[in-house]
């Protein structure tokens, strides 16, 4: 799993903090202060064997990006999902998925071409997205979500 530093601004010192606990509103380990992500916060990177726990555990609606590295549409839209995890910190869950290193995740949710966004709410799956689609597309669907 991927992870961010990020400096306290109450006592400056670093906190190394688990983009899959970003959303758990974390607090400086040092001074106690709570640790404002607005601008780190990064999708949280899942594969075969984190993705249902985590999805069912989720305290809020998670949007996965199955992608492919080799993929143009999906490297068109990448920047598009990074910049989407920050604006819904704490609202949503942005997370992806590389489906050729995860193919039992993909084969399970049929997916059959890349990228591919899937909408989870309360553990459930509730709509999916399939092709390379204009960001307005992705909130409006987030937006339904909360």
């Amino acid at each position: 799993m991927n992870s961010i530093i990020v400096t306290c601004a109450s006592c400056a010192k670093k906190n190394k903090i688990s983009a899959a606990k970003q959303h758990l509103r974390p607090k400086c380990g040092n001074c106690g202060a709570p640790i404002s992500l607005r601008e780190q916060a990064v999708p949280v990177e899942l594969d075969d064997y984190s993705f249902p726990d985590f999805v069912k555990q989720a305290s809020l609606p998670v949007m996965v990006d199955f992608f492919s590295p080799t993929c143009g549409p999906c490297q068109m839209m990448a920047p598009i999902v990074q910049a989407l995890a920050p604006k819904y910190i704490n609202k949503i869950i942005v997370a992806k998925l590389d489906t050729s290193r995860n193919p039992q995740t993909a084969s399970f949710f049929n997916i059959r071409g890349v990228p591919s966004f899937l909408f989870f709410k309360n553990g459930g799956l509730v709509d999916q997205i399939a092709g390379a689609v204009p960001e307005a597309v992705l909130e409006q669907k987030i937006s339904s979500l909360l």
